[in-house]
């Protein structure tokens, strides 16, 4: 997360006359500037989709907010195979030397004061691109197939649909005729779950048994009296 401190944001409005106020409110930080978020976020995302791009990435998500008297600007971008923590601070720096560059050149961005946030989807983010679906093979997803809820496992998925098991039944399924898919978490079941603290009471069971033999068997006490 980078956090990005600017001047330019507006000053609090100060009235006079109005002795009765509360002093405190002319110490309170100014709102972040009224600006067309919509128009903003088109703006920055034209700047910052061909950096994320060429480094090897793809741009999710851009989304821009008020928050206090600041914007905050978040980011979302997600690749094949997944993307780490050292990929996002690397993509990060991408970013914010890439809208440095264009307010240089160009003006501000944003006016006053914003905060970049740069992250990955998380699995509830909605699957509905190609690419979302495919680095998806093997999830348990939930989705609307031409208008009917089905829960199954993805188990291919290409440039024109997916194959999707429902209870053992595969079917090939286009983009055309699906909703958004979500994928479902799954919990291993605890019967079939092996806990490392049990093995190791079972291992430790055993090696007492077998030195307490070999105890036995050395005084010759190893029958029942």
């Amino acid at each position: 997360m980078t956090q990005r401190g600017r001047a330019g944001a507006r000053p609090a409005n100060r009235r006079s006359g109005n002795r009765g106020r509360d002093a405190s409110d002319d110490n309170r930080p100014p709102a972040a500037p009224r600006i067309d978020l919509v128009a903003a976020r088109a703006r920055v995302r034209a700047v910052i989709e061909p950096v994320v791009v060429a480094a090897g990435f793809d741009l999710e998500e851009v989304n821009l907010s008020r928050a206090g008297r600041r914007h905050l600007l978040r980011v979302l971008v997600d690749a094949d195979g997944g993307i780490s923590l050292d990929d996002v601070a690397v993509v990060s720096r991408e970013i914010s030397a890439a809208l440095d560059a264009v307010e240089e050149s160009e003006g501000e961005l944003l006016a006053g004061e914003y905060q970049l946030e740069v992250g990955s989807p998380g699995v509830d983010r909605p699957l509905t691109l190609p690419r979302h679906w495919r680095r998806n093979v093997g999830r348990l997803v939930t989705v609307a197939v031409a208008g009917r809820s089905s829960t199954g496992r993805v188990t291919a998925a290409d440039d024109a649909g997916i194959v999707l098991d429902v209870d053992g039944t595969t079917s090939e399924v286009a983009y055309a005729d699906l909703g958004p898919g979500r994928v479902q978490i799954e919990f291993k079941r605890l019967d079939e779950a092996v806990f490392a603290d049990e093995d190791d009471n079972d291992e430790d069971a055993d090696d007492d048994d077998d030195e307490s033999d070999d105890v036995d068997d050395e005084d010759g006490e190893g029958e029942d009296k």
